[in-house]
């Protein structure tokens, strides 16, 4: 039986399924039933598995549109691109980097260069963050894929660095100029995916802009604590996060993507 892929507003499982059938010449009903190899499935104890889950499938046709459009950007600048992989677990898992678990929400780890998600993240950008849609969720993924981007660039080591001998405060600042960065390589992705087929229109792109908003400091300190406090931030505001994700989907180029001299703060 094939997946049957979530849809909401915007960009749509199935147009995803179709535009990854167009950029690898893969029949779309191969895309469906199977698995990318550079995906792996994590259950915890008495937990249902999430292996044949469709937002896992979902999660993977992502993560494949991802790989080949960042495999043509190194291309262009005479580069090797080394995929990630990808890890879905749910409640908890082991990662090089230390325990990831549900609370953290979605992260990379450039130790063993691969992605974690916990599936339950998305439906709590639905109900709980008010950002639903595909395109939100795929926003998600390719921000992370960013956070990869990054590792193979050298500017997540470049950024380790200067953090371990700065003060809290500058290490903070660091870290929002390497997530805004992170939601620009998002926005590269999204152009690219988007221009080769034509089917990302001003409203798909409205989904990844509200996820960007719903996930900014400002708004989730807000939330948790009734208050704002922009010296502790460490992913940037809803504005600089919309601000970003909007730069690299309408510029397309990673050179657009520099946060890091860009007057941020």
């Amino acid at each position: 039986m094939g997946m049957a892929l979530p849809v909401g507003g915007g960009i749509g499982g199935l147009v995803l399924v179709l535009l990854i059938s167009a950029l690898t010449g893969t029949n779309p009903i191969d895309i469906i039933n199977s698995s990318p190899s550079s995906s792996e499935s994590v259950g915890t104890a008495g937990s249902e598995s999430i292996e044949n889950d469709p937002q896992a499938k979902f999660v993977s046709v992502v993560l494949k549109s991802t790989e080949e459009v960042w495999g043509e950007v190194f291309r262009e600048q005479g580069a090797g691109y080394q995929e990630p992989r990808l890890v879905l677990f749910t409640d908890a898992t082991q990662s090089a980097c230390g325990v990831g678990q549900s609370a953290m929400g979605p992260f990379y780890c450039p130790v063993d260069q691969k992605v974690y998600l916990d599936l339950s993240f998305f439906r709590d950008l639905d109900t709980r963050f008010g950002a639903p849609g595909d395109f939100a969720q795929a926003y998600v993924v390719a921000h992370e894929v960013g956070h990869h981007v990054q590792t193979l660039t050298g500017v997540s080591e470049r950024v380790h660095a200067m953090r371990q001998r700065s003060s809290e405060r500058q290490a903070n600042q660091l870290s929002v100029q390497q997530e805004l960065q992170a939601d620009c390589y998002a926005g590269v992705w999204g152009h690219h995916a988007g221009r080769r087929q034509g089917l990302l229109d001003p409203g798909d792109a409205e989904e990844g802009l509200r996820a960007a908003a719903a996930i900014g400091d400002d708004r989730l300190q807000k939330q948790s604590q009734g208050r704002v406090a922009p010296e502790s931030f460490t992913h940037g505001s809803s504005d600089q996060r919309v601000q970003w994700l909007r730069k690299g989907m309408e510029n397309g180029r990673m050179e657009a993507c520099d946060t890091f001299n860009a007057g941020t703060f």
